[in-house]
């Protein structure tokens, strides 16, 4: 008797992934890729600018489970614990204290050593240039890419100092366009300022309610940003002038970067969606991203992946 045909099944559709900077806004990025991976894709590339180069470091190792679940129980007072301070080097924060958690909670691992590419980018303060880290450790290079000038110190790596790669790319298409996957997708957190951003949750269990109660609370004691100053009624202080107009160049210079190298589908949250340290909403910032890629995902009908575009080289 004649045996039935054997057939393989589908192969599953590549995307490259360039993930945006923004601080807490780039929470979202974790429910993009929750939703990319659902709807059927393999993720085979990641580029990230600094929150971008975090979440996308992460997923990379194979370790976001672990860190949306660690992210997800954050309260201000958690927030505030991780930052060292300091008054020298060049940034408010050293950045080792919040680094050394995320290294406990995932581990480390050597770039070159990850099951998909990955470039994390970064800033040459001194040179002007924007530098790509494809190779060596993943913390070394998360940390670097995520040194937002004046906040973070920047980070020395090969006797450079690297700073937040926002400043020059804000969501890294150009690291991304040679790479052999099916489709190019970029995730920005830089679009348009909206009134209003409504996240459909799921039912809150009540040690969640409770939780965010004492958050409360203690917002009221400590004020941050945009939320704050509306309740309090105060002037906006120094740093939130400069978040404010650091968060508007970025969002331009994303635009002009994206027209130049455009992606196949590009996914865009708005820029005032949280401020830029509001990791304590990181359940409704991951819905978010979740529901606004699934709203770009069902309006795209993918294309065949054009021919690679000449990217300009980077250090």
């Amino acid at each position: 008797m004649d045996q039935p045909a054997r057939t393989d099944p589908p192969r599953q559709p590549t995307v490259a992934l360039a993930l945006g900077a923004g601080g807490a806004k780039g929470l979202a990025h974790i429910g993009a890729i929750e939703e990319i991976e659902r709807r059927g894709y393999r993720i085979v590339a990641i580029a990230g600018s600094s929150m971008g180069a975090l979440i996308g470091g992460i997923y990379a190792m194979g370790k976001l489970d672990v860190y949306r679940d660690w992210v997800s129980t954050l309260a201000k007072l958690d927030v505030l614990r991780l930052v060292d301070w300091t008054f020298s080097g060049g940034g408010l924060i050293k950045g080792e204290k919040i680094i050394g958690t995320l290294r406990e909670l995932i581990g480390d691992a050597l770039i070159e050593e990850l099951p998909l590419a990955y470039t994390a980018v970064a800033t040459d303060i001194d040179r002007g240039r924007e530098v790509w880290l494809a190779r060596g450790g993943l913390f070394d290079a998360i940390r670097a890419s995520i040194a937002i000038p004046t906040v973070f110190r920047p980070y020395t790596i090969d006797g450079r100092r690297l700073v937040d790669g926002a400043l020059l790319n804000p969501v890294p298409v150009t690291p991304l366009v040679r790479e052999p996957a099916d489709h190019l997708i970029a995730v920005s957190v830089d679009g348009p300022a909206e009134p209003s951003t409504p996240v459909e949750e799921t039912a809150t269990p009540p040690d969640e309610h409770k939780r965010r109660r004492i958050a409360g609370f203690i917002g009221q004691l400590i004020p941050h940003g945009e939320k704050a100053a509306e309740t309090r009624s105060r002037e906006p202080g120094a740093l939130d002038l400069l978040a404010q107009s650091m968060d508007l160049m970025q969002a331009n210079l994303a635009r002009l970067r994206l027209a130049a190298y455009e992606p196949d589908l590009l996914i865009q949250l708005p820029r005032n969606v949280s401020a830029a340290y509001e990791f304590y909403r990181a359940r409704e910032l991951i819905e978010l991203g979740r529901q606004r890629t699934a709203q770009a995902l069902d309006a795209w009908r993918a294309p065949a992946r054009a021919p690679a575009v000449s990217a300009p080289p980077a250090d």
